[in-house]
């Protein structure tokens, strides 16, 4: 038989007599290649190694040290949970064991909840299994034996999974031994692979994930390549856990959640204080950057949905309710609509493009009880929304602009690594191709002009229009998917919005949809997780706290607090009758920036003693001194930014009225 040539990644090329497996590949290139081999990327596809190839095609041997090569083993962890729960628990029913972020689950059907005991019976009995050093074996089955053998085995949930697959005559089975899963693959050869794991927690889960259904238990883990990653992902665990905002929030007395307004936040002083810094900001940001802020209803219409085409999207996460009249409203889900109405009221210039509007909207969306989760996830928040109006000529440089704002903003929170994400369009969209083509090409065109990488995912799109994801990294490593930034020809399509151009002619505006922060309640909780407590000064919502050493020194504390919140610092007085001590340990736990103590010392010569919260002894100041160190402490990030754009302005002043001056001199 001929030989084939296969294609490895360095371009060479390597010559077998077909058919040859991905793990005799694996073999002929290096018996290191050969132990460490997972599985293979055949012309762009990923195959077990036992799969064979009997043609020419490019191949690249898929390891641990590989992206796909951890999602494998994570993958075949999952079945490797089922191997363990059906050996100790054997009328339990398998029903998915999929690979997510840094881990795997597996849901199970069992008459009874799984405890803690339970969960670490089965990690002791995953480890034994993997100390046995067996092969997993994939097989292809007709469609009908496998039905039967499910059958036999009891095993219901696969049976339904098979139901939901009319059109596949075979299926692809793996043997643990004898415990059997379902899986199109691929998965690791051995179970060498998997000692490098760790279940991590119990929770409840539905069939389908549908609340109606009946509740199955899923058992979450986590699985790495070597001991040395395993540990570090348990570290951030651990500090993300003493992270917590849920936690942090009420130590610092910031929020709190009640079943009386379920995924709403009821906001403490403080709280709120961080809240209104964080709106503040924006505002000043986005004034700089030529946005003019509304504010729309939060009850609408519900037809405004229908016409936008939300309605037939997002109708099972929208509150509404009717009128005696019968007519159907929606609390907002999102401010789009709105935007588009504030638009339309009154005739627009090409000369007024663009016209960026801002809104901090409350949006109300209904989100299942069981995926509520602190400030990350609820069913009531407010966006730093904004839609931008332009011409066609002019979305090329609004993207760039917004992008630009975007990343200058995440550095001012201390964000500086940030990846970017271009969604495509999705199967269920509106518009045609071309216009499709034309807004992912300006995003396209965008990032590269400004020479920014960026990933494509394919079919993640808005059902409106391809958008970008901005994912920041915290101080942990964990990412978080923050602002987005759309382009849209179709809702002003839908709403039929125009401009009148330079020939007197109607145009549709591009529409651009944009929100930095996303929802304000989730990029709080991630600020509060990435600075652990510990906010900038100037966002702290407490700058300072005075301390007096005894009750005779509470009113020079109390009249210096009271100078200070004058001068426009967030101070506040603890004139508790405790030590000393014992005072400065409850407020550097409160994580307040700077701790002011006076004494009869300070007293009686006007000045205070300043101690931050790690610990750094400053001294003694001049009351004049304490106030302007605070002051500039408390300068918020985008101060230099703001003086920086006020001398843009002032110089473009002067240039246009030196030229004014030269043309009444002529």
């Amino acid at each position: 038989m001929k030989s084939i040539s296969l294609t490895l990644p360095d371009g060479s090329q390597r010559r077998f007599e077909p058919p040859v497996s991905v793990a005799q590949v694996a073999a002929a290139i290096g018996p290191n290649l050969a132990r460490n081999a997972l599985a293979g990327r055949l012309e762009g596809r990923l195959v077990d190694v036992c799969e064979t190839i009997d043609h020419d095609a490019p191949l690249h041997i898929i390891t641990a040290r590989d992206e796909e090569g951890l999602e494998i083993i994570r993958h075949s962890c999952a079945h490797l949970v089922g191997h363990a729960v059906k050996q100790l628990y054997p009328t339990a029913k398998m029903v998915i064991g999929p690979v997510i972020a840094e881990g795997f689950y597996y849901d199970i059907a069992y008459e009874r909840p799984f405890t803690p005991d339970d969960m670490a019976a089965i990690e002791q009995r995953m480890h034994e299994l993997i100390a046995r050093d067996y092969d997993v074996v994939k097989r292809m089955l007709a469609r009908d034996d496998a039905i039967e053998l499910f059958r036999q085995r009891g095993e219901d949930y696969k049976l339904r999974l098979i139901d939901d697959m009319p059109d596949e005559t075979c299926v692809g089975l793996y043997f643990h031994e004898e415990y059997v899963d379902m899986c199109r693959g691929p998965h690791v050869p051995n179970t060498r692979f998997l000692k490098h794991f760790k279940l991590t927690r119990l929770s409840g889960a539905y069939w389908r994930g549908d609340a109606k259904n009946e509740q199955l238990q899923r058992i979450y883990g986590t699985a790495w390549a070597d001991k040395k990653d395993l540990q570090a992902y348990l570290q951030r665990v651990d500090e993300a856990e003493k992270r917590d905002h849920r936690k942090l929030g009420r130590e610092l007395d910031l929020f709190h959640f009640q079943e009386d307004a379920p995924g709403a936040v009821f906001w403490h002083p403080r709280g709120w204080t961080v809240f209104q810094a964080l709106i503040g900001y924006m505002r000043r940001r986005q004034q700089g950057a030529g946005y003019i802020e509304v504010n729309t209803p939060d009850v609408m219409d519900r037809g405004l949905w229908q016409v936008s085409g939300h309605w037939q999207n997002y109708r099972d996460h929208m509150f509404t309710t009717e009128t005696e009249d019968g007519r159907a409203l929606a609390l907002k889900p999102m401010n789009c609509p709105g935007s588009v109405l504030l638009y339309r009221h009154g005739l627009k210039s090409y000369r007024d493009l663009p016209i960026r509007m801002g809104e901090f909207g409350k949006v109300h969306r209904y989100e299942p009880s069981g995926s509520l989760h602190g400030l990350l996830r609820v069913r009531h928040f407010t966006q730093d929304d904004a839609h931008i109006y332009c011409t066609p000529a002019q979305m090329d440089a609004e993207c760039r602009e917004v992008v630009a704002l975007t990343l200058d903003i995440y550095r001012q929170f201390g964000f500086e690594n940030v990846r970017i994400k271009l969604s495509t369009r999705p199967l269920n969209r509106m518009g045609s191709d071309s216009t499709w083509g034309l807004l992912e090409g300006a995003l396209t065109q965008a990032l590269t002009s400004m020479g920014l990488s960026y990933r494509v995912n394919p079919g993640e799109g808005a059902f409106y229009g391809p958008k970008l994801e901005f994912v920041l990294r915290d101080a942990i490593g964990r990412d978080w998917q923050c602002g987005t930034l759309q382009v849209d020809m179709n809702l002003p399509e839908r709403f039929a919005i125009d401009y009148v151009d330079e020939e007197g002619h109607r145009q549709r505006p591009v529409m651009l949809h944009r929100a930095l922060f996303g929802s304000l309640e989730r990029f709080t909780g991630i600020l509060i997780e990435h600075y652990a407590g510990r906010l900038p000064v100037w966002l702290a919502p407490v700058q300072a706290v005075m301390l007096p050493i005894t009750e005779a020194h509470a009113g020079y504390a109390r009249d210096v607090a009271q100078w200070l919140v004058d001068a426009g610092l967030r101070v506040e007085s603890d004139l508790r009758n405790e030590k000393i001590g014992y005072k400065i340990r409850e407020q550097t736990l409160q994580r307040i920036p700077f701790l002011l103590v006076v004494g009869a010392k300070e007293a009686a010569t006007g000045q205070v003693a300043v101690r931050t919260r790690d610990g750094e002894e400053r001294g003694g100041m001049s009351l004049q001194a304490v106030r302007q160190f605070l002051l500039e402490q408390a300068q918020a990030p985008d101060w230099m930014t703001r003086h920086a754009e006020q001398r843009v302005r002032d110089e473009r002043l002067l240039a246009l009225a030196e030229q004014s001056l030269a043309t009444v001199s002529v």
